[in-house]
């Protein structure tokens, strides 16, 4: 579990791609855009190629040069993050996530550790340690690095420590970031915005901590009136038709399966199954938890505005 305040901006590549309203004059012009939207939103997740084409679109964001840090301020099972990466004419050039103890020495070197990881798991740090940091440079992204078998958790706290730094390198903002992670959620509202319209909606997402649990999820996408793409009958319609599954279910669902998850021992939104039909929503909504739960872990209820490409 991670701990992190405001960040601004987001590098999400296949997030939150949204819908156009139904009611413009140009009736096929709204259904042609509509058409693109709803197949930018709503990726099968075996899709594996439509997934790839859809990120390679994506609009670039715009990183500071400059060294950005994150640490994790806890050790869990002797070790703890920390993770650096290096911008250069606006690009990542440098990843340097890694697993420390306390005398300071790299999980990547411990051979007792890594020969009982790749019996047990198939896979060990001194293996998907240095892949991670070789992906995140060659996808530019958080969500370009794809998933290492056997390393599931690793994977989920690299990603999300990863959107942190790129979030930081578009705000400029060097300061280190410092994770207390394994903290216990301290109670309160905290909520999540997204700053620019995506096809006319963006994200507004809150949770409410109360006894130290999730006890609310609110995950919804808005236009600028204000009204929320649940209620939205004709996208709903073209999306069940062509996805089999449309916002009015799956934001429910994503909202009330956080809810769920985190009243479990050590539950994090990384553990909530993926809703078949809705893997770029699905993305969104658990990159976003990740960072509305660290939030909490903190007590910090300044909201985050996250500075998300337009399409």
């Amino acid at each position: 579990m991670k701990a992190k305040k405001l960040l601004v901006g987001f590098a999400a590549l296949t997030f939150t791609t949204l819908v156009l309203s139904a009611c413009s004059p140009d009736s096929k012009t709204a259904e042609s855009s509509s058409s693109v939207a709803a197949s930018s939103e709503v990726v099968e997740s075996s899709s594996t190629a439509a997934e790839t084409e859809e990120e390679a679109a994506a609009p670039a964001v715009t990183l500071q040069d400059g060294t950005y840090t994150l640490e994790e301020t806890n050790y869990s099972n002797d070790y703890r993050v920390v993770f650096s990466i290096v911008v250069k004419d606006g690009k990542i050039v440098e990843s340097k996530y890694d697993n420390i103890n306390e005398a300071g020495e790299s999980k990547v070197e411990n051979a007792e550790y890594n020969a009982m990881m790749l019996e047990k798991a198939g896979i060990s740090p001194e293996e998907f340690i240095p892949a991670f940091n070789e992906a995140l440079v060659k996808a530019q992204s958080a969500t370009g690095v794809e998933v290492v078998s056997g390393a599931t958790h690793s994977f989920h706290s690299f990603q999300n420590y990863a959107q942190q730094l790129i979030q930081a390198a578009q705000a400029g903002n060097t300061e280190v970031i410092k994770v207390n992670n394994g903290s216990e959620l301290q109670d309160g509202t905290y909520t999540l915005e997204e700053k620019n319209y995506s096809n006319g909606y963006r994200v507004v997402f809150s949770i409410v901590v109360k006894d130290g649990k999730v006890a609310e999820s609110n995950y919804d996408n808005i236009n600028e009136a204000g009204e929320s793409k649940v209620d939205d009958a004709d996208y709903n319609a073209m999306m069940l038709e062509k996805a089999g599954i449309a916002p009015e279910t799956f934001i429910p669902e994503l909202n009330k399966r956080l809810v769920e998850k985190m009243a479990t021992e050590e539950g994090v939104p990384s553990d909530i199954d993926v809703v078949t039909g809705a893997t770029s929503s699905f993305n969104t909504f658990v990159i976003y938890a990740e960072q509305l739960i660290n939030a909490a872990q903190n007590g910090n209820t300044e909201t985050i505005t996250v500075d998300n490409p337009t399409q």
